[in-house]
């Protein structure tokens, strides 16, 4: 009986022996979202929901940002060693002060802005936005690209009246018929269809990239001193983010409840159509012609000039290749 229980004993203080050294083992990693935790920034949660990261040999702690600005900012200065935002964020950087990062893989191979409207605004196209009354967010990157937009398409800037109130009042607004419509990233569409239906209307979204505004949207960024001293934990970190993306993409509910098991107070139900309204911008023509993750050079340029474009910057200020690293994603 005593032998027994001493086999017990050990049998358990070896169990724990175990797990502590594969604790020990995993590499850690700080990941930077660009923005709170919602169903289109699924994948590190998926990731770590089912075991991605851990398969990897990886301990990934993920933290929110406040905007693409601030995830470059927060992984030059050693705040975080990977992360996402938008490439246009990371394109200006560099051009201003040669930041310490790169993009390593894009997620969005198309530009996620658009007018959200509504079935009886009367506006149909871009073209029918003029005399139109448009809110946005005051501080929304997509206010910076808008005017350039309207001039590319014939449009005067000066015949739309342009609000820019707080961003929970732009649903609320479009439902009331204050404004003829908002501009948003096509990825919140979920959280305006409830109040709409509210009021028995229903949304209509115009995307801006069907009007000329190509580029990369969301990527993925690492800091160079991350990718320098620890290459093979990048590579294995982006491995298990893109096929926690892929396995989101084939059941969406997937990016509900991984967000729901790491953020209580998230609505998996939502969260899950967030992800939904995201996979456009994953899966598309451009995606499928250039490969997952990939950054086509022609399309890298094109992000670059609309970026040059609305800060005013010269063309030749930067070559948008010095800002990804395309070797670090999966063979």
């Amino acid at each position: 009986m005593m032998r027994s229980i001493l086999m017990r004993y050990v049998a358990a203080a070896g169990i724990m022996i175990a797990t502590t050294a594969s604790a020990l083992a995993a590499d850690k990693v700080i990941f930077m979202l660009d923005w709170l935790p919602a169903g289109d920034k699924a994948a590190p949660y998926v990731a770590q929901a089912k075991g991605l990261f851990a398969a990897q040999g990886l301990d990934v702690t993920i933290l929110s940002g406040r905007g693409s600005s601030d995830v470059v900012t927060k992984l030059a200065t050693g705040a975080g060693d990977m992360g996402t935002g938008g490439l246009a964020a990371l394109l200006q950087a560099r051009a201003e002060s040669n930041v310490p990062v790169k993009a390593v893989a894009s997620v969005y191979t198309m530009q996620p802005d658009a007018i959200f409207t509504t079935d009886s605004s009367g506006i149909n196209s871009l073209k029918d936005i003029a005399g139109k009354k448009i809110a946005t967010a005051t501080f929304s990157s997509s206010n910076v690209v808008w005017p350039l937009l309207l001039k590319a398409n014939g449009i005067d800037p000066s015949t739309v009246e342009l609000l820019k109130v707080d961003p929970g009042a732009l649903a609320p607004m479009l439902a009331a018929g204050k404004v003829d419509g908002t501009i948003n990233w096509i990825t919140v569409a979920p959280a305006f269809e409830g109040p709409l239906h509210e009021v028995n209307k229903k949304l209509k979204v115009v995307s801006w990239s069907d009007y000329g505004f190509d580029g990369y949207g969301l990527s993925v960024f690492a800091s160079e001193k991350f990718l320098a001293e620890r290459p093979e934990v990048a590579r294995r970190t982006l491995k298990a983010l893109m096929e926690a993306n892929k396995m989101a993409i084939a059941d969406p509910a997937l990016a509900g409840t991984s967000v729901k098991a790491s953020v209580a107070d998230v609505d998996a139900d939502l969260a899950t159509r967030q992800f939904s309204a995201s996979m456009p911008l994953m899966t598309n023509d451009i995606s499928r012609a250039a490969g997952v993750g990939a950054f086509d050079k022609a399309l890298l340029a094109k992000t670059w000039e609309w970026t040059a474009k609305s800060q005013n910057m010269p063309i030749e200020k930067l070559d948008p290749e010095m800002a990804v690293d395309r070797s670090f994603l999966p063979k």
